[in-house]
């Protein structure tokens, strides 16, 4: 489904977009923009949790619990 906005522009803006945006193509050129503008804040966001998680006591503690786990039940051939 589709949702209709309202921009407001700068008049420079709106006049570079007139000349230079096919006519009927400017809201998939704008659609487009936000598509790949919350792609990258998604992105931020999780390498800043990442970072976040890595600096933790708690998960640098549970790490090493897990560590001393991964071969546990695994026997030598």
């Amino acid at each position: 489904m589709k949702k209709n906005i309202n921009l407001n522009l700068e008049e420079n803006i709106y006049q570079e977009v007139r000349r230079s945006v096919p006519k009927g193509q400017v809201s998939s050129l704008v659609n487009n923009f936000f598509k790949e503008y919350l792609k990258k804040k998604k992105r931020e966001e999780l390498i800043a949790g990442y970072k976040s998680a890595a600096k933790s006591k708690v998960v640098k503690e549970e790490d090493k619990i897990w560590e001393g786990s991964i071969e546990d039940g695994i026997e030598n051939e």
